[in-house]
């Protein structure tokens, strides 16, 4: 099974550029979107020409905000949108697909803000979508994917001096909420596989960061420990383009 997960930073915007072509190229059984700044219709006629995809979507009550969406060939047998906590579910972040074998939750984490005004509201975020991942757990192993919004260590971003408590992104308080992911059990895949590789996702539109590969690695999978033996390849695909983001792809044999 093939998973990409990406955020696109707009989904309307992303179409009218190399997205289709992107598609077509991993053909993936199942691709997670995040960032969509779109309402459900919205996004369904945006993907209109991807006819071989079930589409399901979260967006936020704002509109043009946050927003989430699965593509997947073969149907889940359920798809639930957020996590069931009322101060977290407005802005359409989580999308959690179940399968025989495993539940996949698409996630879009919340940034921390440009000044770190967000920054309990974070902290308070990441303690509750643990919490419901571990309740998701009790049943079947999980495969998280998304923009989690952190880089979780020194060689996940280029700067770290200059960042660290600094920068959405790369405060203890965020560092310390993908460390209590990663010791309630869960992987990161890349990290595993690919331990001492400097490799981003994320560069920003400005100060040709990407030309210079200034970037950070904030978007990810996690996975239960009981599915990491079963990974086949887990891969950052920096060669597409059309987003401040590229696209990460698991490739996993859940027979």
């Amino acid at each position: 099974m093939k998973i990409v997960s990406w955020n696109v930073n707009g989904i309307r915007a992303i179409v009218k550029k190399n997205f289709f072509e992107s598609i077509n190229e991993f053909d993936a059984d199942l691709v997670c979107l995040q960032e969509t700044k779109a309402q459900e219709e919205e996004v369904e006629k945006a993907l209109k020409p991807l006819a071989n995809y079930a589409i399901f979507s979260n967006a936020a009550e704002k509109k043009g905000y946050s927003g989430t969406t699965i593509l997947a060939r073969e149907k889940p047998e359920e798809v639930v949108t957020d996590m069931g906590v009322a101060e977290h579910d407005q802005e359409g972040r989580i999308l959690c697909a179940e399968y025989d074998k495993f539940f996949l939750i698409n996630v879009y984490v919340p940034n921390a803000g440009q000044k770190l005004d967000r920054l309990d509201y974070r902290q308070q975020w990441d303690a509750d979508f643990l919490k419901y991942i571990r309740e998701k757990e009790k049943t079947k192993p999980v495969i998280v994917c998304g923009d989690l919004n952190v880089a979780h260590r020194a060689i996940d971003l280029k700067n770290d001096k200059s960042n660290y408590n600094k920068t959405a992104g790369y405060t203890q308080v965020e560092i310390d909420g993908m460390d209590a992911f990663i010791n309630s059990g869960l992987v990161d895949a890349y990290r595993h596989y690919h331990p001492d590789t400097e490799a981003y996702t994320y560069w920003s539109y400005r100060f040709k960061a990407r030309e210079r590969n200034v970037g950070w690695r904030i978007d990810y999978f996690l996975l239960s420990s009981s599915l990491i033996d079963k990974v086949k390849t887990v891969e950052i695909l920096n060669e597409h383009y059309g987003s401040d983001h590229c696209p990460v792809l698991l490739e996993i044999d859940l027979k």
